[in-house]
Order: structure tokens, then C-alpha cells, then sequence
């Protein structure tokens, strides 16, 4: 597989170094991307990092990913319009930790000579002074060559401090140390990193005169523009604990379709066949949405699992009146407030439910579902009454506690679209 032309049909390619094509078809060939532990988990901009690496290593190169246990201590201001917030020691080994766990679910480590493998700059840059980083990398990059860089021009209004100033040199540096002990002789990443990655291509060129390589891939945005970052709102994590898989699974389904379009490129492994096929399925029934049901499915699976995803495709029914009772019992509580967010909430006391409620005093006095006892009793004996996706066949069934989903709602429908959460407290 020729890698960036992989990349190009991808719409992944955003910049790359003269020479990086023909240094990839020459031989094999390590390349890194580093991961910030800014946060405990990575998020589906990160996904388009790990894509590039695996994308790398299918066309046969190594691929090297970079734990930043001491970049994160000190902070990238590429993209960032504010001073990053310093995270404790013990907050990073534990964001490192969780960001490891999340790298190797992804890339092979078992295949060879291009097996993938996963390095920390702490362990390299703990044993460094500071007149030796200042004699090793500061001597060897300019001032005005820093002040250059967009990352820091579009800080010198609103102000940047020296340590964010000072992370090109740390992750120059890290280009370096693994351009010497790993041979590893190209650094890919995000639009936004170019800035910081010339800066390691500058200095192996000014220290060694080694030959050293660059590529970027384009930065995927919300739907408004935004970045997708750590610390923005809408944030769509591959931890299933800050994330749902339903949560994951419903964000690929409801895209657009100019978005499915690109994102499925991007984000699956699927051949060009394959998803010009899906694009044509897609077109002759857009109604169907193909196009967001193969990329939700091919990504839900790959970051979670065919469970998960299987597990979110029967919660996401349940929404139509196709999901059973026991689906919905299985929902977590987070999805079930997920799904039924937009619809009626209606508030009743616990220990009225201690001796049960007749089924009609219910649907209208108590929650008002129904306007009048008579509608309630109508609709209930033509079977359009259900609670927890069970139909009510009984004017004189008693609700109670017995109803209750994670001890706390019951889910009352209406026909086949009207649905109340009610929430017992």
C-alpha cells in the first residue's frame, strides 16, 4: 500500500515534507505521532492521529506513538487561545496510563519488524538538566524562529508564557532523542502541529545534518467549525465511561451526509470500492442513510465493540417502538436519559407507589398523560398503552415499585411515537 497516496483518495493529507514520499518508498520507515495526557481519555480527533499510524503500518512502515509525560507537564499552545491549565504529577501518570491502554487497542505490537511500539519523553527528559537542555536544544534554534511559528503569533495579543513558548524546543527535542535512538525518521499529526514538528525536522538538520521528515493530516471540525479539543463542549471520547458506545454510536448516525461522507474516509478502514459502493447505495435511497449506518457500525465496533454496538443499534430502536422490554432494561441509566431527553418528563412521589396505583388513576390524575380517566380507560383497552415497551392490557393493574427502571423512572407510551419518562422520586 503506498501510504500517502492512501492518505490523499482519504481526504486526510493536509501538508507534507518535500522528500517524505520517497523516503517511505525507499525503505521501511518509523514514524511518530505524540499524545498529550492532557486528559484521561483521547477523543475522535485523536482518532485521526491513531488512523495515520495505522494507516502506516498497514503500508508496512513502523508506526511509534508518544506518551507525552513531560510535554503535558508542560502544555502545547497550538490552537489553544488561553494558557493550558498545569496538571499534577499524579493526574499524568494517571492520564498516561489510560491513553496507553487506549493506543493499544489500535496498532499491532506483535507483527515483526514493523511492530508498533509506544514511548514517554518523562523518560528521557527526567534525568535532563536544564542548563544541558538550554545548551542542547536552546544553542541550536532561533529566537525569531520561534516567534515565527503561527502558535505563538496568535498568543502574543492575548499573551503566552515561556513554557508554552518553550514546547517546540521540548517536542523538537523529542524528534531528535528518537531520530537518534529509534531511528525513527518521520513525525506526523494534526494541521495545527507543523509549527512544532519543523521545529524537530530543523534542529536533527542543525545538530546532525540527518535528514528527517514531516506530514500533517487535516484537523476534523464540529459541525459549527470548532476543533474538537479536550476541553471544548460536545467532545466525543473514546472512554465508554465519558461517552456512552450509544452516545458514540448516535454521533456517526446522525451526521450529515456531506460529513459521512468524508468521515467514513477518514475514520474506516473500508477499500475505495467499498465505499463508492455504500455512496451509491446511499444515493439512490438516502432515506435509508447507508452511508451513516456502515460508518457508525465500522467505528462503534473497531473503538468498543460488536456488543456495544449491537447494544446501541437495539437501544437506538426503542426509540421507534421496535425495542423490547428486556433491551430496555439492559440500558444503562446514563443512555436512558440519553435516548429520552427531548421527550415529557413527569415527576411523581415514591411512596405513592408503595400500594400500587390503578393504571387509570395513573395515566391521568398522577402524571396527567392523559386529561381525563375516561381517555386513559379507552385508549388502555385498545391496546395503544404501554409501560417499559409492555403493553397494558389491564384497567385495573396496579403500578408500582415492580416498574420501576434502575429504581427510579418508568417509561409510559402513547400510541406508537408518544413517550413520558416518569420520574419517580
Amino acid at each position: 500500500m503506498d501510504f500517502v497516496e492512501e492518505l490523499r483518495w482519504r481526504g486526510m493529507l493536509h501538508d507534507i515534507m518535500p522528500g517524505t514520499d520517497e523516503q517511505l518508498k525507499r525503505e521501511m520507515t518509523a514514524g511518530y505521532i505524540g499524545f498529550d495526557p492532557t486528559a484521561d481519555s483521547l477523543h475522535i480527533g485523536s482518532l485521526v492521529q491513531i488512523m495515520l499510524l495505522l494507516h502506516l503500518q498497514r503500508a508496512g512502515h513502523k508506526p511509534v506513538a508518544l506518551v507525552g509525560g513531560a510535554t503535558g507537564m508542560v502544555g502545547d499552545p497550538s490552537g489553544k487561545s488561553e494558557e493550558r491549565t498545569i496538571l499534577s504529577e499524579e493526574i499524568l501518570r494517571h492520564n498516561e496510563a489510560c491513553v496507553r491502554k487506549q493506543l493499544e487497542k489500535f496498532l499491532d505490537f506483535n507483527c515483526g519488524k514493523n511492530a508498533a511500539e509506544i514511548v514517554n519523553n518523562i523518560d528521557w527528559f527526567k534525568g535532563m538538566e536544564f542548563l544541558t537542555f538550554l545548551r542542547e536544544v536552546g544553542k541550536h534554534i532561533t529566537v525569531s524562529y520561534m516567534m515565527a511559528k503561527d502558535s505563538v503569533q496568535k498568543r502574543l495579543e492575548t499573551g503566552i508564557s515561556f513554557t508554552e513558548f518553550s514546547y517546540q524546543l521540548v517536542q523538537g527535542y523529542d524528534f531528535f532523542w528518537l531520530h537518534q535512538n529509534k531511528n525513527c525518521k518521520l513525525q506526523m499529526g494534526g494541521s495545527d502541529q507543523w509549527g512544532n514538528i519543523v521545529t524537530g525536522t530543523e534542529l536533527i538538520r542543525r545538530k546532525t545534518g540527518g535528514g528527517s521528515f514531516a506530514l500533517t493530516a487535516k484537523l476534523i471540525t464540529k459541525s459549527d467549525g470548532g476543533k474538537f479539543g479536550k476541553t471544548e463542549e460536545g467532545n466525543v471520547w473514546l472512554d465508554p465511561e465519558k461517552t456512552s458506545p450509544y452516545k458514540f454510536y448516535q454521533f456517526w448516525l446522525n451526521t450529515s451526509d456531506e460529513d459521512a461522507a468524508r468521515y467514513i474516509r477518514i475514520f474506516t478502514l473500508m477499500t475505495k470500492e467499498e465505499i463508492e459502493t455504500i455512496e451509491k447505495q446511499h444515493a439512490g435511497a438516502p432515506h435509508l442513510r447507508v452511508l451513516q449506518k456502515s460508518l457508525a457500525q465500522d467505528v462503534t465496533i473497531r473503538v468498543h465493540s460488536e456488543k456495544d454496538f449491537l447494544a446501541a443499534v437495539e437501544a437506538s430502536e426503542i426509540l421507534f417502538g421496535k425495542g423490547t422490554s428486556e433491551a430496555l432494561n439492559n440500558l444503562s441509566e446514563d443512555d436512558l436519559l440519553s435516548i429520552f431527553e427531548g421527550v415529557p418528563h413527569v415527576e411523581i412521589n415514591k411512596q405513592e407507589l408503595a400500594s400500587g396505583i390503578n393504571a387509570i388513576e395513573f395515566f391521568s390524575d398522577k402524571t396527567q398523560i392523559f386529561p381525563s380517566r375516561g381517555e386513559a380507560r379507552k385508549m388502555i383497552q385498545g391496546g395503544g398503552v404501554l409501560i417499559n415497551k409492555t403493553k397494558v392490557d389491564d384497567v385495573n393493574l396496579l403500578v408500582s415499585s415492580v416498574h420501576l427502571l434502575k429504581e427510579k423512572y418508568i417509561l409510559v407510551q402513547k400510541g406508537k411515537k408518544n413517550y413520558y419518562l416518569v420520574i419517580v422520586g
